[in-house]
């Protein structure tokens, strides 16, 4: 195997962008596994892994990586829509209605805010 530099990382991360637009979510983060081991503070190669474990609906997964993109990143509204739609599709729409409120609060685009469901009791 050839060696990974920084620019082969590069490479891997947007080949992993095609690959998931593509959809083919498990060839993204078999891409993404060695960038992220490279780099494990890059939370774009982070946030686009777990993009590609919800896709692969492999719900942990993607729930761990969200999480960990908001701890390092605690207003990204979109980290935290998407982690509302991993804990949805988990079944969990308690924890997911939380994260679909922090992510319009933060962002108040028209999705985010339905999603919120701010009428609602």
């Amino acid at each position: 195997m050839p060696e990974q530099t920084p620019e082969t990382h590069v490479i891997d991360f947007r080949a992993a962008e095609q690959l998931l637009e593509a959809r083919d979510p498990r060839g993204a983060v078999k891409l993404l596994d060695s960038v992220i081991a490279a780099h494990p503070e890059n939370t774009a190669a982070r946030l686009l892994r777990a993009r590609a474990f919800f896709a692969a609906a492999q719900l942990r997964p993607a729930e761990l990586e969200f999480q960990i993109v908001l701890e390092r990143e605690p207003d990204n509204a979109f980290a935290h829509f998407a982690l509302a739609r991993t804990l949805q599709r988990a079944n969990r729409p308690d924890e997911a209605l939380r994260h679909f409120r922090l992510a319009a609060a933060l962002d108040p685009r028209p999705d985010y805010v339905e999603a919120a469901r701010f009428d609602a009791p």
